[in-house]
């Protein structure tokens, strides 16, 4: 039996036709995919030499992690203001000056590289993080519109859109390096160059072209989905909303911890900047490829069965990448492949969850907040593991990784059906 409190509502007849929602739900996906694709490409940049940046200006390995630290603990930070532009202004706002202050700190990271400066390093890293807050909370932007039960493969459709900026921006590191060089510019800061101009692309095109605003135009839509719904209630029972902020963080915190270092941990067993550059491009890739793949099945299956599809996926990327041979280019780029995987699936599945436990009133907001968890335990991963890697090894480093995954699923579980039973009791 229905729960009680979802009812149907009936559209007013000043609502919005379905087919003129639809219409505009289409257009909002093609700009958010128009400028995921541009700040892929500054996405990118800080994974792949942000680390190699700050240990040739800090001539110490153990802190090669914090970088990534820096850089998700501003992505942190931006998540709260971002989220409360958004609930207040609209998605365009919030998003577009997210991207600026990206954009801002790209162009401190060269002026920072070219006076020597770690500290001016470390400010522009940190306000280089606003950018990467606004691509990863974009996808929220592509489920505004989006009826209940295709919420999912509108969140994965523009989080595929990453790819193409995401792989090519570790492929431009070499070119990007021969025009910092050129610029008389250390090398490594010519992927931030790209990423200034590509963050500024990047909001431009959401300031000029993402009209009407989704989350101002969904507001005004009293009915929502095609099953009756009522747009301010979660549109399905499931998992609750501390679940999907568990799949969050611990994908996140995962994929980050092992990611950071593995292009240190190559550069040590004698790989060059192109092929850590290529590794890290395939991880990318992995990284948002699937995650239409996700959607679908997240839509077909359930969000619990995915956590587990998750933590599995992250688990065997771990034992890989502990067991693969330093100078094994295949399995390092197959251990680098299923964490993206593991976190494709992850991003998906746990933004399904929080969006179907928060009601439209407060979603942008709690939204906000939820990504603030992301970029901590991503600030986390990435401190602590230059620590453990210079401490142990990477070997270990990827084995507690995919031990923490493992260990995490039947927690998720457990809670995932707690948290069902408390939504939605049996009613006789």
């Amino acid at each position: 039996m229905a729960h009680p409190s979802r009812t149907p509502i009936r559209t007013p007849p000043s609502a919005a036709p379905a087919p003129a929602v639809s219409a505009i739900q289409k257009r909002t996906l093609t700009v958010l995919l128009v400028s995921q694709v541009l700040s892929g490409v500054g996405l990118a940049a800080g994974v792949t030499v942000a680390g190699l940046l700050a240990g040739q200006m800090l001539h110490n390995t153990s802190l090669s992690g914090l970088p990534i630290a820096l850089l998700t603990a501003g992505s942190a930070g931006a998540a709260v203001v971002i989220g409360r532009v958004s609930q207040r202004l609209g998605r365009r706002p919030g998003l577009a000056a997210g991207y600026l202050t990206g954009a801002l700190g790209g162009a401190g990271v060269v002026v920072a590289a070219a006076l020597d400066s770690p500290a001016l390093l470390f400010v522009s890293l940190f306000l280089y993080g606003a950018g990467t807050t606004s691509n990863l909370q974009a996808r929220y932007a592509g489920s505004d519109l989006a009826a209940p039960h295709q919420r999912a493969r509108a969140t994965s459709t523009v989080i595929v859109a990453t790819t193409a900026g995401g792989i090519a921006g570790p492929l431009l590191a070499t070119p990007a390096g021969h025009l910092a060089t050129a610029l008389h510019l250390p090398e490594l800061t010519g992927l931030f160059l790209f990423s200034s101009v590509t963050f500024t692309l990047a909001a431009l095109t959401l300031l000029v072209w993402l009209r009407p605003d989704p989350l101002v135009l969904a507001r005004t839509l009293p009915a929502a989905s095609d099953e009756g719904t009522p747009a301010d209630y979660p549109a399905r029972s499931g998992p609750g909303l501390l679940v999907g902020v568990a799949v969050l963080v611990l994908s996140q915190l995962v994929m980050v911890a092992v990611m950071t270092m593995t292009p240190i941990h190559m550069h040590a067993h004698g790989f060059g900047t192109a092929a850590s550059g290529l590794v890290i491009a395939l991880h990318t890739g992995s990284m948002y490829l699937p995650s239409p793949l996700a959607g679908r099945l997240v839509d077909r299956f359930g969000a619990t069965s995915m956590s587990v599809v998750t933590a599995g996926t992250l688990l065997a990327a771990g034992v890989v990448a502990a067991l693969a041979p330093g100078h094994s280019f295949a399995l390092i780029i197959l251990a680098l492949v299923l964490l993206g995987v593991g976190w494709s699936f992850g991003l998906v599945t746990g933004t399904a969850i929080v969006t179907d436990s928060t009601p439209l009133a407060t979603r942008a907001k709690v939204q906000g907040l939820v990504d603030v968890a992301i970029a901590v335990a991503g600030a986390i991963g990435g401190l602590a593991s230059g620590i453990v890697v210079a401490t142990t090894s990477y070997p270990i480093l990827a084995a507690l990784c995919g031990a923490l995954a493992f260990v995490a699923a039947p927690a998720a579980i457990v809670a995932a059906r707690k948290s069902s039973a408390r939504a939605w009791p049996t009613q006789s």
